[in-house]
């Protein structure tokens, strides 16, 4: 999507309610800067709260180039990117909360009010989640295997994943 106001790639994509209708604003880098600058009663905008809180995000910083590389980082275990979890809202597994604690601390805070669970543990599958961590790990590798055409490290990974699976 192109930013709006000039043809670069939009990276903020504003949503705000204005007399109970949508509106939405896609804007690049630097004309975001220019859209949340301190806005005088003479501009149109009629957005001064996510203003507010979008001109916040920039004054921590993370520019385009930074979300970029954020997104190329990649679950060791899982192997889910965080531009995957960013697209789809779900992590792989529950090595990412470990792995991607910096970016999902905020998030958390801001969703649950807390980064400690505090509730149930399932009676099913709580008390394995190591196990199905490696799990998880030996079934990629096992897909990379194949598609690597290493047919005796995917068998030796499928007995593995067997084995693990029957002591369960």
């Amino acid at each position: 999507m192109k930013c709006q106001k000039c043809d670069k790639p939009a990276t903020f994509h504003i949503t705000d309610l204005v007399d109970g209708e949508p509106k939405e604003v896609h804007l690049c880098e630097v004309c975001a800067k220019d859209f949340l600058a301190p806005i005088t009663q003479d501009s149109d905008s009629a957005m001064p709260e996510m203003a507010g809180l979008l001109a916040q995000q920039l004054a921590i910083g993370q520019t385009a180039e930074e979300l970029a590389e954020l997104d190329q980082r990649v679950c060791p275990v899982c192997g889910i990117s965080f531009l995957e979890f960013r697209k789809q809202g779900r992590l792989g597994c529950p090595h990412d909360y470990v792995h991607f604690a910096k970016e999902l601390e905020p998030l958390l805070v801001n969703i649950h009010g807390e980064t400690q669970h505090v509730g149930k543990t399932p009676r099913r599958g709580g008390a394995n989640a190591e196990q199905q961590t490696q799990l998880i790990r030996l079934r990629r590798e096992m897909k990379e295997a194949v598609t690597k055409e290493n047919y005796e490290r995917a068998s030796e990974i499928r007995d593995e994943i067997r084995s693990i699976e029957q002591a369960s």
